[in-house]
């Protein structure tokens, strides 16, 4: 990667109508919760990308910190429990790369809705292309990616009872509760502009494996732009963001979920127009290799990953019909979220193709 400069350096911008409040509102609270918070107003910010729960910067003289809230209209109570975020991010911080938590808010009444503020991990986020000017070479990719995930194989080989968090959630019957749910949320978000997904849902009923003898603490979310990268090394991982779906659970159930995003150079064009990170660049690992590498390093065995890749589409496609749902619904303005319903056709119509293929 080229010397990082501070253009590279993800960084907020205007906060959107739908999602402003005044920040004078939460002051008072800030002042209460967090020491040392230097006198003056409050400055607001957005972060643009994301597309579930909302990120804003706030910034009061040379403080800068992170305010997290959920979106407005229906949502997914688990996605969206910033009490939850809250208590993971406090036990995970002394152990592993994540921002640690300041202050957290259950009254509505002050923004409407429950938010939390946390510390700033600033560095470099990559969403789907390198930043203008910036060049990552192919040895330096490569080393990127192995970092990506082993940082995943950290946190999956965590001591989660250890750390505070062993009633965080079930493992045993984790891969049922997981396709069947996830079937369920489709359904209740389903509109007639999308496919129904009826055998790509049966498939994935009918070839669950059972639950990995071996589980662990899985992100849920696990890509590019939930990582921060060192400004000063831009292949190192310094933070690791959004632990809102954070379980306990089988831990190919993460990778799976992982390898969705992971849009390759040599896939079709279809694939190619859902890419949302640079996982394209020349020295990229691919998704055989990326599993090779993780069952060498966390010892376990993976024959055929086709059913937790097609578990990861699928539950990739949910995420976008739930959020194109609020759209139609006139629950969020975002422009941006039109087109997620083209994103669920692309997602079932890749899922149907590996299926068509697989050996299951």
């Amino acid at each position: 990667m080229s010397e990082p400069t501070a253009a590279v350096v993800d960084s907020p911008g205007r906060v959107r109508e739908e999602n402003a409040f005044d920040p004078a509102t939460i002051l008072p609270f800030l002042q209460s919760q967090i020491a040392d918070l230097p006198e003056g107003p409050l400055q607001l910010q957005q972060f643009q990308g994301g597309a579930s729960n909302l990120t804003y910067q706030l910034t009061i003289g040379s403080r800068e910190l992170i305010l997290r809230r959920p979106p407005a209209g229906t949502k997914a109570k688990s996605a969206h429990d910033m009490g939850r975020e809250v208590r993971v991010l406090s036990a995970l911080a002394p152990h592993f790369p994540c921002p640690r938590p300041l202050a957290y808010c259950e009254d509505e009444s002050l923004i409407g809705s429950s938010f939390f503020v946390m510390e700033k991990v600033g560095g470099i986020i990559l969403r789907r292309d390198p930043p203008a000017g910036t060049v990552i070479a192919a040895t330096r990719a490569r080393q990127l990616c192995l970092n990506l995930f082993d940082t995943l194989l950290r946190l999956h080989s965590l001591d989660y009872a250890a750390i505070g968090l062993g009633d965080l959630g079930r493992p045993q019957g984790y891969v049922e509760r997981q396709v069947n749910g996830w079937c369920e949320r489709f359904g209740k978000a389903w509109t007639d502009d999308v496919p129904r997904c009826e055998s790509l849902m049966s498939w994935l009923k009918q070839h669950m494996p059972p639950d990995s003898p071996r589980p662990g603490l899985i992100h849920n979310d696990y890509r590019f732009d939930n990582v921060v990268l060192s400004p000063q090394d831009g292949t190192r991982i310094i933070g690791v963001l959004d632990w809102e779906m954070c379980t306990i659970g089988d831990p190919l159930m993460d990778l799976g979920s992982t390898l969705a995003y992971w849009v390759q150079a040599d896939d079709p064009a279809a694939m190619q127009t859902v890419r949302m990170q640079p996982s394209n660049l020349p020295g990229m690992l691919s998704r055989d290799e990326i599993v090779r590498h993780y069952c060498e390093r966390s010892g376990r065995e993976l024959d055929n990953y086709d059913f937790y890749y097609v578990f990861g589409l699928f539950r990739l496609a949910v995420i976008a019909q739930q959020i194109y749902y609020r759209y139609k619904h006139g629950q969020s303005r975002n422009p941006r979220f039109a087109a997620f319903g083209l994103f669920v056709g692309v997602l079932a119509s890749l899922s149907e193709r590996i299926i068509q293929k697989s050996t299951l």
